[in-house]
Formats: structure tokens, C-alpha cells, sequence
């Protein structure tokens, strides 16, 4: 009698910046809290890790509402990043999370040595990485993003790689610049272990029977499947002119084949973002599919899938 075949489930593990991953699904800053509240509808367990939300030196409120809004294919935020600030991170929210995910913490600022400080308080803390969050106006610049100028993005990555040695440092890039593979360049050069593309993309919403923004802060933040393709494209672009050097994809991931896109293009793991308001079990949706992917593509690891985009 002839056997029966035996199905291998693909092996979904994967590496990052030299930390170890069930999965490459991240949840991403500013969606999923600080993971705990996600809880009820998601064992953290089941993704690759969590991108903790932004933190700074001291709680933070944010902005005035009406500060979030639908656009076609997207959402436009301007909450501006409220946190309960780092001190209360390391005591409070760290510690009511499983041991065993991997939490990146996402730091910002408002100036460099503040950033630095940040990094600092982070010392010692159980978490596999610090993202940088390098998409912040930079008030002794005149507000312009620290981002956006390549030198001041180099002074930012130094002054933070000064005091990060226990765990890798991560810069998540801006797309409001002219080239993101100057900017990624910068990173690699002054000691990042990595980048994470991209962040939301500045737009604005109006509402034309008011005639008024729909923001408060009138500019905000697009995110969702509106970016995907410039997202795409500035990972595809990353990983071809910087091949060694660590990309993690973000922006509009809803599916397995998006997460996959991404992959194909270069991207070593993904974030997972807008999809998780409209699902709160989206990563482990997403990391279903993917596996169901690689199962119909007969491709036997995800890492197979790096890169690996045919012209």
C-alpha cells in the first residue's frame, strides 16, 4: 500500500537584526498599545513581537481632538504620540507582558539629547530592541522632522547608539524625504543595526461643508493600504542599494500577501498597523495567511521569501 503524503507546515521563523522571531508579524507603534490591551482579543504569543507605543521622557497628552479621521483607503492621525512616558513603561506596562515576546520599545523627542535620555532610562529593561522614531519635528530645527536632513539624522543616530549596547537600535525613516536610501545610508553608517519603512505620510482631510480641516492640528499622519505601494517601493529601494542591511517593512499590511510583498521585495519582517483598529486579531490573521502562502507557493521557510522579487 502506497503512504500517504505527509504536509510540513512552512517554517515561519525568522531573524531580525540578530534577535530570533516566532514570526516576521510585528504589531506596530501606536496600535497596539502597550500590548497588554490587546489581550482579550490576541494571545501576544501568536505574532512575531510587539512595537511597544512611542514613549518620551515624561507623560505626554497629545493633541486636541477631533484628531483622527477616515480618508479613502486609509486613516489620517494627529494624536501626536501620547504616552505614558518612560518611567512609567519600565515599572508598569514591561512587566504585565508574557516574558517570551519580544517588545521593541519606540522612543521619541523632541531634541537629541532628550532622545539619548530616553535610550538611557531603556537601560537594562527586558526588551529585544529600540526603535527610533526619527519622524518628529525637531524643535531647535524649526520644526522640521529629524528625518528629513540627513545631518541632523546623523547626529541623532550617534547620540542614541552612544548609549544603546545591550540590544539593537532600529531607525524608523520618514517618507517625506527626497531620497530614502540617503536616509537609511546615514543610519547604517553612524552605527544602526536597522531601519523600519516607512512611517505614515503627511496628508490632510478636509471637510468641505464646514470648510474646515478635519484635524484640529489640520496635517496629520496617512497610514493604511493607501501607502503600501510608496512603501513597497522604499523598501525595494533600501534593500537594493543596501542589501546587508536590515529592513523592516510598514505600511497598509492587511493580508498574508501583503506581508509577503513586502518580504519579496527585501523586507526581513513586517509591521502590522492600521489593520489591527479594524481587527485587533489581524496579526495572527495575517501570519495564518502567510503561512497559507507559502504552503500554495510550495516555499518551505518564510526566510525563502527575502528579497527574493523576480524582474
Amino acid at each position: 500500500m502506497g503512504g500517504l503524503a505527509v504536509s510540513v507546515l512552512p517554517d515561519l521563523s525568522a531573524e531580525f537584526c540578530g534577535i530570533r522571531l516566532r514570526n516576521p508579524i510585528l504589531l506596530a507603534s501606536g496600535t497596539c498599545g502597550y500590548g497588554a490591551e490587546l489581550e482579550p482579543f490576541l494571545d501576544l504569543r501568536e505574532v512575531g513581537g510587539i512595537v511597544a507605543k512611542s514613549l518620551t521622557l515624561e507623560p505626554r497628552q497629545g493633541n486636541a481632538p477631533p484628531r483622527i479621521t477616515e480618508t479613502p483607503a486609509g486613516l489620517l492621525n494627529a494624536i501626536s504620540l501620547e504616552n505614558v512616558g518612560v518611567e512609567c513603561f519600565v515599572k508598569e506596562k514591561l512587566p504585565a507582558l508574557p516574558p517570551e515576546v519580544p517588545v521593541f520599545a519606540s522612543i521619541f523627542e523632541t531634541e537629541i539629547p532628550r532622545y539619548a535620555e530616553v535610550c538611557r532610562r531603556l537601560a537594562g529593561a527586558p526588551i529585544a530592541a529600540i526603535e527610533v522614531n526619527a519622524s518628529c519635528p525637531h524643535v531647535k530645527a524649526g520644526g522640521i522632522e529629524f528625518g528629513q536632513d540627513p545631518r541632523v539624522l546623523a547626529r541623532l543616530v550617534v547620540a542614541c547608539r552612544e548609549v544603546v549596547s545591550e540590544c539593537p537600535l532600529v531607525v524608523k525613516l520618514s517618507p517625506n524625504v527626497t531620497s530614502i536610501v540617503e536616509m537609511a545610508r546615514v543610519c547604517k553608517e553612524e552605527g544602526a543595526d536597522g531601519v523600519a519603512l516607512i512611517n505614515a505620510v503627511q496628508g490632510l482631510e478636509v471637510d468641505v461643508e464646514r470648510r474646515r480641516p478635519r484635524l484640529r492640528n489640520v496635517l496629520g499622519g496617512l497610514s493604511g493600504p493607501a501607502i503600501r505601494p510608496i512603501a513597497l517601493r522604499m523598501v525595494y529601494q533600501v534593500a537594493q542599494a543596501l542589501s546587508d542591511f536590515p529592513v523592516c517593512g510598514i505600511g497598509g499590511i492587511r493580508t498574508g500577501e501583503d506581508a509577503a510583498a513586502f518580504l519579496l521585495c527585501g523586507a526581513r519582517v513586517v509591521q502590522v498597523g492600521t489593520a489591527t483598529y479594524l481587527r485587533p486579531d489581524a496579526g495572527r490573521a495575517i501570519r495564518d495567511e502567510l503561512a497559507a502562502y507559502l504552503e500554495r507557493q510550495r516555499v518551505a521557510r518564510v526566510a525563502d521569501l527575502i528579497g527574493a522579487l523576480e524582474r
